[in-house]
Order: structure tokens, then sequence, then C-alpha cells
């Protein structure tokens, strides 16, 4: 009885395994068939299906060029197609170049075509699903001391948001032409910004147009001593991106930011109402420690409330959560974007989040911190600016400009990061340069070094992957903790 039922169970086993996958190559027919009869079919299906939904590997390539010929404006037919498959090994076991006339010939209706892409975008989905449940099920079953539980549930959770947002649970190799269609839409939305920023304005001009913008994918390092000013950078850049948000359709016909964008800013050192006083402070003009204080005036508390009221439909979402794992910051991340979207992620201080799992040295943590944040910008396509801390070295030393080898656990953040920016202000160390009040000479030439670096800072440029090193100026106004353009004339930048 116990033998019959083990064999019972093992052919159960082996039935289970053998069950198709869902696909339909009738389907993916159908629709090919339709689109390359009529080109004008692909603009009713684009937003909906992918080269990568396709179960039938020649179906993806035949797709892929069929695209990128009618984005161009270029007739996709048999006959044109025919030309770039020719060597196809994969569509001569199909039948060679007749092969696309016959699914050319055998399509019912072009009205059909929506229909025919979300079924093979649905089996797809399914695909993906059951490769999910099984890696998922195979990873559960074996025991690791490296692999707990709730890291395979983070792994999965990530694996899901990849499937429910882009279609695909693995990206894996591309070819080089979906590569390149990329890079041109990166470039064209460069282009139609005039040539000036290929990513999102941080409404500073001059560091604008020294890194091109926020870009998608990268980590930017935003490091500098304490009161240097690095959180203010900070929520002047997320007040500045939310405030001028705008949605609309985007250069590659999708949905979303076109000016702008939605901010996270997780803020682990300060509460959310500490940040918000930060960014109305600078939006009302009222200085942060009166409003700290509640010592304003008429006028200014009037300010204060208009700026309040004004802001509180801008899309900036703050999480005050201290010591935050960074799987954990990762997960919100990817909730914020799947229910409000995310544009730009900030992160105040990247040496207050936690790793993962114990490290046994703070070198590996900060290490696996750094990767998260990288791994994060990648996946979510966004730009992801992270504080962080220098060390004291800086202050033994007669320029106090910070330099890379200043960072905290420097090599992995350094290697890490696309930009690599420093705040300073040489006007927090002139002050406490003060001569006494009888050193009449010293206390001339102190007062003319403070002139020439009052509210002024630098944004100093340590690494740049993608662009030049270098130096910008800005201006700072201490009482509203507020970062701005410097008013001079700009004839010679451009010449």
């Amino acid at each position: 009885m116990a033998e019959a039922t083990a064999i019972t169970i093992r052919q159960a086993a082996q039935d289970a395994e053998e069950q198709t996958v869902p696909f339909s190559i009738e389907a993916e027919q159908q629709l090919l068939g339709a689109l390359l009869t009529n080109n004008d079919v692909f603009d009713r299906i684009s937003q909906i299906i992918k080269p990568e939904h396709f179960y039938e590997p020649v179906h993806t390539r035949i797709f892929e060029i069929c695209s990128e010929r009618i984005r161009k404006n270029a007739l996709a037919s048999p006959v044109t197609i025919k030309a770039f498959m020719e060597s196809d090994a994969g569509l001569k076991d199909l039948g060679g170049p007749s092969y696309l006339a016959r699914i050319a010939g055998a399509a019912i209706s072009a009205f059909a075509a929506r229909d025919y892409a979300q079924m093979i975008r649905e089996f797809a989905l399914r695909r993906e699903l059951i490769n999910l449940g099984q890696d998922i099920s195979a990873r559960a079953a074996t025991v690791a001391v490296d692999d707990d539980a709730e890291l395979q549930i983070t792994a999965a959770e990530q694996i899901l948001y990849k499937l429910g947002e882009q279609g695909t649970a693995e990206r894996g190799f591309q070819s080089f032409l979906k590569a390149v269609t990329g890079a041109v839409h990166a470039a064209n939305a460069a282009y139609q910004r005039d040539g000036e920023l290929s990513g999102i304005s941080t409404g500073l001009t001059d560091l604008d147009r020294k890194t091109g913008g926020l870009n998608n994918s990268d980590l930017i390092i935003l490091a500098g001593r304490p009161s240097m000013g690095k959180t203010s950078l900070a929520t002047n850049i997320a007040f500045n991106v939310a405030k001028v948000h705008k949605q609309g359709e985007k250069p590659d016909g999708t949905q979303g930011s076109v000016q702008g964008g939605v901010v996270g800013f997780f803020s682990l050192e300060m509460s959310a109402e500490q940040l918000a006083a930060r960014i109305l402070s600078e939006a009302s003009e009222v200085p942060s420690e009166r409003i700290r204080r509640g010592d304003m005036d008429e006028g200014e508390f009037r300010r204060f409330v208009e700026a309040a009221h004004a802001l509180q439909n801008c899309p900036l979402y703050i999480d005050d959560t201290p010591a935050l794992p960074i799987n954990q910051m990762a997960a919100r991340a990817r909730k914020l974007k799947r229910t409000h979207g995310l544009d730009v992620l900030i992160v105040d201080y990247l040496q207050l989040l936690r790793a993962a799992t114990a490290k046994d040295s703070r070198v590996n943590e900060i290490s696996e911190i750094t990767q998260g944040l990288k791994a994060i910008a990648k996946e979510l396509n966004i730009p992801v600016i992270a504080l962080s801390q220098l060390s004291r070295q800086v202050e033994n030393r007669e320029d106090k400009r910070p330099q890379l080898s200043d960072l905290r656990e420097s090599g992995s953040i350094e290697q890490d990061a696309d930009i690599v920016m420093f705040v300073y202000r040489e006007e927090y160390y002139k002050e406490r340069e003060k001569p006494g009040d009888h050193e009449l000479d010293k206390m001339a030439e102190w007062q003319q070094k403070m002139e020439a670096c009052h509210g002024k800072a630098e944004v100093i440029l340590g690494k740049q992957r993608h662009g030049p090193i270098g130096t910008v100026e800005l201006s700072f106004e201490g009482q509203f903790t507020r970062f701005g353009n410097l008013a001079r004339d700009r004839q010679s930048d451009w010449s």
C-alpha cells in the first residue's frame, strides 16, 4: 500500500513537470503577420508588448527589427525584414524568408492585434511566475547558513516588482539593437532640452551645466563635514525637483514625469517635521531658527502658512525611520514607485543605514550598503543621491577642501559611485579664525577674507564617471538654509 502511494506521488510529480508552459505560437504569428501587413498596428500594441514577451526566439527577433524600422518611419514588410534576417539560423529552421511571407499572408485581421498582444503578454507573465515559483520553492528547500528566509523574501519581492513593472523578471542579455535604441531615446531627451541636460534639473544652473542634471541609474554621493550644508543642499534639490513636477508623454511615448519629478527622501537623522520645516524656511524666506522657536511676526507667519498651503500637494515623500536596513529601504522605494511614482531618491545619510545581514567589519557593511544603493538606482532606473560623512583628517590640513580620500570607508563609496561631490564653505572655517579685538592688522585682513567668502559655497566634483571634474560656486543663505545660483555675468561661461 505504501509502495503504491509512493508510485502515485512520484507519477503526479512527473506529470506536473511535464505540463507545458503557457504560450500560443498561433497568436504570435497572427500578431506579427498583422504588423508586417499594416505597420499602423504598432501604435496600438507598442505599450502592451515587448520583444521578450514572445515565446519563440525567432518571433522576438522579427518583432525587434520591425519595431526599430517603424520607429524610424521605415517600412517593415516581409521583403524589408528579409534583408536583416538572411543569415538567421532560427528562421532557416522555420522555412527561411518564406516564413515571413507565410505569416503575413495568414494574418486574419489587424483589428484583433491588440487582443493578441494582450494574450502574448499574459502568457509571458504566467511563464515568469511559474519560473519564479519554482525558484522560490527550490531555494527555500535548500537550507544554507548564509541564506536566511528574510533575504529570500526580499529577493522574491525584487523579482516580483520587476515582473509587475516591466513585464519580465530577469533582463539577461539584450541585443545591441535594443541597447542602441535606449541610448538614442536618452540623447533625444537631452536634445529636446536644447542640449543642456540629459537628466532632471537640480534647479542649480551651474551644477546642472557641469553634470547634465540628475541622470537615471546614477549613484551620486554628496559628502561634507558637519555644518557644511549637506542636508540643506539635498533638501534644496528635493524641493527644486518636486515643485516643478509635471506629468505627460515622454519622448519614448510612455507616460511619466516630463519636468521635475516625484522625490523620495529617506531621512535617517532628522524627523519628517524638521525636514519639512527646512523646506518651508526656504520657500517662505523665514529663518529656520525662528520657525523652530515660533518667534515669527505676523507677516512671516502669513508667508509661512501660505508656503505650507502651496506645497501641500508637492510630490515629495519623506520616510524618517531610523537605522533602516538597506533591503527594507529598497522594498519601500519599490513600493513608492509602484504607488505614487519615483524619479529621484535621496538618502540622508548612508552611514546611518544598516546592512541586511551582520558583517564582520564596518568596511564590509558600507560596501554592501553602497552596492545596494547602486542596485536600487539601476533597478528603478532613477538617480539616487546618498549623503555621506567625511573623516576628521580634513580638519588637520591647512586647505580644508575635501578630497576622495577623506570619504569614510572610502574604497567602496568611491568605487560604486558615478558622481562624488563635496560641499565646502570657506566662510564656516574663516569665522572660527577671528582674531582678538586688539589685533587690528589681523582683524582688517580677516574682515577682507570674510567679505570675499561671505554667502558663498563650493560644490567640488571629485569624481564624475561621465563628465568632467571641477568646482561649482553657489550662493548660500544660512538663515534660510538655502543654496542658489550666483548672480554674475555668464558671458565668460560661453567664451
